[in-house]
């Protein structure tokens, strides 16, 4: 069994493969680098077989998205850590060794995540999880160095190792013990959202989170769906109320549920002003989609403790940045549970 498996999701991402694959196979020595094929139909196979035939291949039969693609590979990849990385993720020298050394040290970590940075801008923190992720009480989800559409200039601010309450799926890395544990990724999520439901089941088995930046990648970002895309609205409005229902405590699930309604509304509404009205259908879909799958959804949660909250952000991040106008992490109120 292989200690460290860097797993790479691909879906006609053949140009990804082409551009950072040479940086994971050079930056990673020790490691197992495999490549799940979510079915493509472009030539990325063709090229894998050419040119670097020493990567091993998981050809799926169909694409399933995120959750169900890795779902899948790490039902057959051995290893004692899984590294889940995006195709389209640069990544640094030495990014692999601080991660593993911190989780080595603590075997209650059960996933953590380096600083992840803007490709095309790299003195920002990226979207897809800057130095860490978290979630208010409303289970909107932000980053220390990015809060909605704000991304931060890195200087150094957040380079502390800290305990967090979600980390980025586009370079998580993953206690396979512990993955297996909790069921592994959630395929009904199909994709987004569902590293934050994964990371929420594992704190609630009482694992820690974390966040390492003396580890460093470099994250393009909507590789497979654009940041506007309505279908990537309607996954992460839907995706976002899947994982407070599978997760959240039961004291206070309803009310919360019913304030994300009004907020939801005032999304729209902003979609609305901006002319945005595929997003807004979006929304409306989200949420009709969540209503007929909520008894589902409810069953699945898992019988543990949901008693506490811990690493919740206790206002509403909405109410701060839009109302307040704290757009940076440290400016936030110290509201934390």
């Amino acid at each position: 069994m292989a200690k460290v498996a860097v797993i790479i999701l691909n879906y006609n991402g053949v140009w990804f493969l082409k551009q950072f694959l040479p940086s994971v196979i050079k930056n990673s020595v020790g490691s197992e680098i495999w490549v799940a094929d979510n079915a493509s139909t472009d030539d990325s196979m063709q090229y894998l077989r050419e040119y670097h035939p020493d990567v091993n291949r998981i050809e799926l039969e169909e694409n399933t998205g995120y959750a169900g693609g890795y779902f899948e590979a790490l039902e057959r990849i051995k290893a004692e850590y899984y590294v889940l990385l995006n195709s389209d993720v640069e990544v640094s020298d030495n990014w692999v060794q601080p991660i593993i050394k911190l989780m080595d040290n603590d075997e209650s970590i059960a996933a953590c995540q380096p600083k992840i940075k803007s490709y095309s801008n790299k003195s920002l923190f990226d979207y897809a999880g800057a130095s860490g992720g978290f979630i208010d009480r409303f289970g909107y989800p932000f980053c220390r160095g990015r809060i909605f559409d704000t991304l931060e200039e890195d200087k150094t601010q957040y380079d502390d190792v800290i305990e967090v309450f979600w980390a980025t799926g586009a370079c998580l890395f993953l206690r396979a013990k512990a993955y297996h544990e909790v069921g592994g990724l959630d395929i009904d999520f199909f994709a987004h959202m569902e590293e934050i439901d994964l990371c929420w089941r594992l704190k609630n088995r009482g694992y820690k989170v974390m966040c390492e930046p003396k580890s460093t990648v470099y994250h393009v970002g909507g590789g497979t769906l654009q940041k506007s895309n309505p279908n990537k609205t309607y996954l992460n409005f839907r995706n976002s109320l899947f994982t407070l229902v599978k997760n959240h405590p039961q004291k206070g699930l309803i009310s919360v549920l019913i304030i994300r309604l009004l907020l939801d509304a005032l999304a729209g509404i902003k979609f609305l002003i901006s002319f945005e009205f595929s997003n807004i259908w979006a929304i409306l879909k989200a949420h009709f989609s969540f209503y007929r799958s909520y008894s589902m959804t409810y069953k699945k949660r898992q019988n543990q403790d949901y008693s506490s909250l811990p690493h919740v952000y206790q206002a509403s991040i909405v109410f701060q940045y839009y109302l307040k106008g704290k757009k940076n992490f440290n400016d936030l109120a110290r509201l934390w549970s």
